[in-house]
């Protein structure tokens, strides 16, 4: 179990990082866009928020719940930076354009709830509604962590996504992200396919039931059914499946001060088990199929 204090605060050498298995065996392709904890020392020094409540907008240690997944045969794709400063689940024109000194007149998206929200690719505002930057800032900037941390990560993720259609002719990719206690309205998974057009219905039917015979509350797309991950690469009928898994970060974080808690190790390897049930099950090509 990691210490509240693990973050890290320096230059960013490698944004994203693809664990691949010894022996890829699976069709599945494990993701985690928001557990990252690398902060570049320059965004901080012109941050009004300090790390501490940055950190809140972390998807905190979602990585160390899935990457054992290597050794089932799968792969885990992983960003390394945080969410307050690129957010990989949004489109790379979701830009809002109150955040820049010098927006330019093309290039930005319709605005929608994200970017109104202050919630776009290069985000305005904290998870508590907090400013992230202390005044505007640069376009450039905003495009250079796009072009220099957004859009590595989905090279790699649309590359594991191309190798793993070509050696199994399907894929499914489980995006993996933690949510707010207070959001979660009591249910300890969401899990979300876009109300049905992201991924198969007995992939998700599976998944559902699988967590349910764990002891875990599940609802499907409410209040999350997918973000940019879920609606741009899940396409079924041409065999890519995309599910978004949220937990519940009550379920093992102290959320106030991003504090992991004794019960972590446990959530830890229920998660395993369900990993193991989406991966070994016999049926996973079927399920795929269907």
């Amino acid at each position: 179990m990691q210490p509240a204090s693990d973050s890290l605060i320096g230059q960013i050498h490698e944004p994203v990082i693809v664990h691949e298995p010894d022996v890829r065996s699976s069709p599945f392709i494990f993701a985690s866009p928001h557990s990252g904890r690398c902060y570049e020392s320059d965004f901080l020094k012109q941050a009004s928020a300090p790390v501490s409540v940055l950190r809140r907008s972390e998807d905190a240690y979602v990585d160390q719940f899935f990457a054992h997944v290597t050794e089932l045969g799968a792969s885990f794709v992983e960003a390394i930076f945080p969410r307050a400063f690129v957010d990989p689940n949004r489109g790379p024109d979701e830009l809002d354009a109150r955040l820049f000194k010098d927006p330019p007149l093309e290039g930005f998206s319709a605005p929608n709830a994200r970017t109104s929200a202050g919630l776009g690719v290069v985000p305005r505002l904290a998870a508590d509604g907090r400013s992230i930057h202390a005044s505007v800032i640069a376009y450039a900037e905003g495009r250079r962590r796009i072009d220099q941390y957004y859009r590595p990560y989905h090279e790699a993720l649309k590359s594991e996504i191309e190798r793993t259609l070509d050696q199994f002719g399907r894929a499914v990719l489980i995006d993996c992200h933690s949510m707010p206690s207070s959001s979660a309205r009591g249910a300890d998974m969401v899990l979300g396919d876009r109300f049905g057009a992201s991924c198969g219905r007995n992939l998700i039917n599976h998944a559902e039931a699988y967590f349910k015979s764990l002891g875990f509350t599940v609802t499907r797309n409410r209040p999350y059914a997918g973000g940019y991950t879920t609606e741009h690469y899940g396409r079924p009928l041409s065999g890519v499946h995309v599910m978004q898994v949220e937990i519940n970060r009550g379920l093992y974080l102290s959320e106030s001060d991003v504090r992991p808690l004794s019960r972590m190790d446990n959530l830890k390897e229920r998660l395993k088990t369900w990993t193991k049930s989406m991966i070994y099950t016999e049926d996973t090509g079927r399920l795929a199929a269907e």
